[in-house]
């Protein structure tokens, strides 16, 4: 009985070793020497332990909502892909198939195209 468990036993070694032995090597091999250029914010451009109530520049949430946006629509195209061909086997109607997906993709242009035209991808 046991022995059914041993692949996901051994699938969850490996995932461990995936994660941690990069991780050690690493810390063991890897120089130390801090800096203050190394040790500054660079995610989000100002420091991380100051006022909350500081003011924040929206373009790194309009960026973000973009990411998933686009992140998304491949999300949902890559099945879509994989499946057209067994819509068409199955005798659905390839035009309907094919149509759902490019309404779907023209909206998400369209709303690529707006914000393009109200400057949301302009970084200055």
């Amino acid at each position: 009985m046991l022995e059914n468990y041993f692949p996901v036993l051994m699938f969850i070694l490996v995932g461990l070793g995936i994660g941690v032995v990069p991780v050690l090597l690493g810390r063991l091999l890897a120089p130390y020497r801090p800096d203050s250029e190394k040790n500054s914010p660079y995610e989000c451009g100002f420091e991380a332990f100051e006022d909350a109530r500081m003011k924040f520049d929206v373009r790194y949430y309009l960026i973000a909502i973009l990411f998933i946006l686009f992140d998304l629509e491949i999300a949902f195209l890559f099945p879509w892909a994989t499946v057209f061909q067994e819509f068409i086997a199955a005798g659905q109607h390839a035009v309907f198939v094919f149509g759902s997906v490019m309404v779907f993709l023209a909206i998400l242009v369209i709303g690529y195209i707006v914000e393009w035209k109200n400057g949301a991808l302009d970084w200055e």
